[in-house]
């Protein structure tokens, strides 16, 4: 198959892969979600939990000339028929928990990720003053049981699965400098920029963080559809770039508890796999249920009668190991309703694939919904 020509899509996914936003410091990636943002919204702001929300209004803006703002304080006390629909900015990091005296940085999680989800190389310690390249290690193949730590990890040997507490960052520098720079406990670690380019092959894209930087994408894309139509939408709309989304859905929660309306729609990866009978060979996928919720089936079924009639082969699933923003935020009582729609996701939470067209589709699927 011939390569393709890039799109503005495929630039904009890339732009947001290589920039760095681990959980609780999302602020690169908010600023060239806002750039795009700006020009497709009629109001736009962060709010106190660092979401970027985007406000398209049912009537025309001009409609709003004396009021356009009054909506960003206004909570839901009555019916509203106000969507909000999201997409997380953050990405699976790690987190310094200790720096030992030779400089050396040890680690845990931030979100479920483990060392061989994104394998071993360089990283980004993103200190207060100055960010780091430094290199996630195990250490030597080369040793014996003199060295336990290793040696358990080998699979003829110890045959342990490689966790945080065989591993560690390698900085090559001091503790005083690692302390002039910012680092400490609590410093978020990122995938290195070097191994976040995406990758493009037949009719597939594959990257790390993909989750969820191509629902995030998707949702842009939407938004740019919306305003190329040049029709408003059936009732007003709230699009929301959330925050913490991996550590428990803490940004989608806050702005479905304070922002209008009573349905949440999260944008998100969806996995293939044997078990929810769904593959990233097809379309769409529409989920059901999660881990903390039943999602509301009338909205599901729209959701997959759109895609249908697009002739996008949807894919509905019911998921297990899996949470959302919206699933969080109805678990909370904080949204009486919620839906699910999903890009079909090879290996989330590793190096991910997804078909070529699952951003523009997610797109369309959006779009119709709110103008429907």
């Amino acid at each position: 198959m011939a390569p393709r020509d890039r799109t503005p899509t495929d630039d904009l996914l890339q732009e947001l892969l290589w920039t760095y936003g681990p959980c609780g410091q999302e602020e690169a990636v908010r600023v060239v979600c806002a750039r795009e943002l700006q020009p497709l919204v009629d109001d736009m702001w962060t709010d106190d939990a660092g979401n970027l929300i985007g406000y398209i209004g049912a009537t025309s803006a001009s409609s709003h000339e004396t009021g356009v703002h009054e909506h960003r304080h206004r909570l839901t006390f009555g019916p509203s028929a106000a969507t909000r629909v999201t997409a997380h900015m953050d990405e699976l990091t790690m987190l310094v928990k200790r720096v030992e005296s030779d400089g050396t940085l040890h680690l845990t999680q931030l979100g479920i990720m483990y060392p061989g989800n994104f394998g071993l190389g360089p990283v980004a310690v993103l200190g207060e003053h100055q960010t780091l390249t430094a290199v996630l290690t195990l250490g030597s193949e080369h040793t014996t049981h003199e060295s336990p730590r290793i040696w358990e990890t080998k699979p003829d040997q110890g045959d342990r699965a490689l966790d945080w507490q065989h591993v560690y960052v390698f900085t090559g520098r001091t503790p005083e400098d690692l302390a002039a720079a910012g680092v400490h406990a609590g410093t978020r670690v990122c995938v290195d920029r070097s191994k976040r380019d995406l990758v493009e092959f037949g009719n597939y894209l594959g990257a790390y963080f993909l989750d969820d930087r191509a629902a995030v994408t998707a949702l842009l894309c939407a938004a740019r559809l919306l305003h190329e139509r040049g029709q408003r939408p059936t009732d007003d709309v709230y699009l929301v770039f959330t925050t913490n989304e991996e550590v428990g859905g803490i940004g989608g929660s806050y702005a479905s508890a304070s922002l209008p309306g009573t349905l949440t729609l999260a944008l998100d990866v969806g996995p293939t796999e044997r078990e929810y009978a769904t593959t990233v060979t097809g379309g769409p996928i529409v989920g059901y249920s999660d881990a903390l919720c039943a999602y509301d089936k009338d909205v599901a079924d729209r959701l997959m009668q759109i895609a249908s009639a697009r002739g996008l082969a949807p894919q509905a699933a019911t998921l297990g190991a899996f949470m959302s923003d919206a699933s969080h935020s109805k678990a909370s009582g904080l949204a009486p309703r919620a839906a699910l729609l999903c890009l079909p996701t090879l290996s989330t939470h590793g190096f991910e694939v997804i078909p070529r067209n699952a951003i523009d589709d997610m797109a369309a699927i959006v779009a119709d919904f709110l103008m429907d």
